[in-house]
């Protein structure tokens, strides 16, 4: 085998793509979340890849269980080489209409869940002065949105935590190297499942991509030591036009922002959430939009840069080549003119 990956929010989402995925590179894996049933299908799909794979419920918000989950892992498949924070919770709401208990609840499991994760793969990845941690993220921990208040605070506040984390292991020389990633809209069952107070029925922000896409992102992050990665053009243009027009991306989110959260179905408010406790059913990786892109050509340069740079290089030389050699048999011609 590979190595071994830890993963939180494994059994459904982008969470259960990377799990896929990483099967797909022969890594063992330790799959992390609350749903017992999901858990052991997600297992069944890596064990079908040819990997091993370990069911290890805990709920993230819990720093004793993510601890106790981080050791079990370790007993049952090895050191652990990769961690990947992936689970999430949110709730579509105006600011107003959010109970205390909710915003609590949606920062533990999301912002909260990640700490925990980071503390309990650095003590064991201390030890050893080697290992990956991969925080997802999103475009909304830089550009935040309305209707997901805790969701986008627990995104920046993320960005903030593993900025630290980072500084404070390059100044111990350390060889543990901690990468976020930045994904764009993506089609999984969040948009089924979560707390929601809107009127209509929650959508991802189109354009929307397929849980693959992010999958694929996180496995490379994982194996390459690249400080952050965006994934998909609508997460660079959001970040982007964030970091450079603060007030008009504001005002643009004000007027597009609600509509464009909401599908046209009305939402009676009264389907099962998954905030507090796991929704049964049987969810997978990937949600309803399934008309989402399965494939980022911003995500391939930015992955190929290398391969894109000395292509560049090599058009470059043939051409100043093709050019000196056209002078050197102008030349001749030149002089018989004068």
């Amino acid at each position: 085998m590979r190595g071994v990956v830890v993963i939180t929010g494994a059994s459904a989402g982008a969470g259960r793509a990377t799990a896929r995925e990483f099967a797909r590179r022969g890594y063992s894996i330790g799959l992390i979340a609350r749903g017992l049933g999901r858990l052991h299908a997600t297992r069944d799909e890596v064990e079908s890849l040819g990997s091993r794979a370990v069911v290890l419920p805990a709920d993230v918000a819990d720093e004793r269980e993510v601890e106790s989950a981080a050791d079990r892992a370790e007993r049952e498949l090895g050191p652990i080489d990769v961690w990947v924070n992936s689970a999430m919770a949110t709730i579509f709401a105006p600011v107003a209409s959010i109970t205390p208990e909710e915003f609590v609840r949606a920062t533990q499991v999301t912002y909260l869940g990640a700490v925990w994760g980071t503390m309990a793969a650095l003590r064991r990845m201390r030890t050893r002065n080697r290992g990956v941690i991969v925080q997802v993220g999103s475009a909304l921990a830089y550009c935040s949105i309305p209707l997901q208040a805790p969701y986008c605070g627990a995104k920046h506040a993320l960005r903030g935590f593993t900025d630290s984390v980072r500084t404070e292991l390059l100044h111990e020389g350390s060889r543990i190297h901690v990468t976020m990633v930045q994904l764009p809209a993506l089609n999984t069952p969040q948009f089924e499942w979560c707390r929601s107070r809107m009127p209509r029925r929650a959508q991802p922000v189109p354009p929307v991509f397929q849980p693959e896409v992010a999958a694929k992102a996180i496995v490379w992050a994982a194996e390459h030591r690249r400080r952050e990665l965006y994934v998909g053009w609508p997460a660079v243009k959001a970040i982007l036009g964030t970091k450079l027009a603060p007030s008009y991306a504001d005002r643009l989110l004000a007027k597009a922002g609600f509509e464009g959260q909401q599908t046209s179905e009305p939402d009676s408010g009264r389907r099962p959430d998954n905030l507090f406790e796991p929704v049964p059913g049987e969810y997978s990786a990937h949600g309803r939009f399934d008309s989402a892109r399965p494939f980022s050509f911003q995500l391939w340069m930015n992955t190929h840069l290398g391969w894109i740079v000395a292509g560049a290089a090599a058009v470059t030389t043939s051409l100043l080549g093709l050019i000196l050699k056209w002078r050197r048999k102008a030349r001749p011609l030149t002089h018989e003119a004068h």
